[in-house]
């Protein structure tokens, strides 16, 4: 628990610091020209294609006229921008992550191991290749978990528990491994993701839960059109804080933990080495 708590104080006074915005420019900026480039060819027809699937149901008939006699008669207009946003909210969720872990990660390591662990050796053998494919890995898993998943989520309490569990493991498993990639051996890896697995776990459900904020700002594109092209970037950049948060919080968390392994490890080959001394 000190670990858990001071790594993330640590990393919540980092993302303060202007280098952090600085870092996060990159990656919101691709995120935001994508996003909005494939929003511009693609979002009207989107939302026609979605509207006339609606149509062919005779439950959002009778719907429209419940709302209608309600006085609530435009919520229908915004249903079908609302499930487009809804469907494409994961894929702007995972846009954003594997930017952020492939353009900030490696410079936050490499920052924080400079101020922080400068005695620490870099031992890691695993490129950047490796990163993404480990990334790109990690992110199929989660979203077929998510599509299986998907049945879930009528159920009340599990909506609050399921999305936010698949979005940290896979924030667990991106983060943990770029924080450790240059750092750590392949052995040190697994046992610290071994050793710290319900604490990393748990920092990725807690970043799921950070990142609720912005898909409902997202989503609210969908009820203020005015607003959409600013709302859109707007939760773009927050998406990209949410994670530039976890990069920190994870490498802070890591790294000393990796010292802290070593140092235990060193101990104990020094113990041995005196007793194999004073038999």
């Amino acid at each position: 628990m000190p670990l858990l708590v001071n790594s993330f104080l640590r990393a919540l006074a980092y993302c303060l610091m202007p280098r952090t915005l600085v870092l996060s420019l990159l990656p919101l900026l691709l995120t935001v020209v994508l996003t909005l480039g494939l929003g511009y060819v693609y979002w009207d027809a989107a939302v026609q294609q979605t509207g006339a699937w609606l149509e062919a149901f005779s439950f959002v008939g009778h719907l429209a006229g419940w709302l209608s006699a309600m006085g609530l008669g435009r919520l229908k207009a915004v249903l079908a921008p609302l499930l487009v946003i809804l469907a494409v909210t994961p894929l702007l969720v995972v846009t954003c992550l594997l930017a952020v872990a492939t353009l900030m990660a490696p410079a936050v390591v490499h920052w924080v191991a400079r101020r922080r662990f400068p005695q620490l050796q870099a031992s890691g053998s695993a490129s950047l290749l490796d990163s993404l494919a480990w990334a790109l890995g990690s992110t199929a898993l989660a979203l077929v978990a998510l599509v299986v998943s998907v049945p879930l989520w009528v159920v009340g309490p599990l909506f609050l528990v399921v999305p936010p569990l698949i979005w940290g493991w896979l924030s667990y498993r991106v983060m943990a491994y770029d924080a450790l990639a240059s750092h750590a051996s392949a052995e040190e890896r697994r046992t610290l993701f071994a050793r710290h697995r319900f604490w990393l776990l748990g920092m990725g459900v807690l970043t799921g839960y950070l990142g609720a904020a912005p898909a409902l700002l997202w989503a609210s594109g969908a009820m203020f059109a005015a607003a959409f092209v600013v709302l859109v970037p707007l939760a773009v950049w927050l998406y990209t804080l949410v994670f530039a948060f976890a990069s920190l919080w994870f490498t802070h968390f890591c790294l000393a933990a990796l010292q802290a392994l070593r140092a235990e490890r060193m101990a104990g080959a020094a113990d041995a080495a005196f007793v194999v001394e004073n038999p």
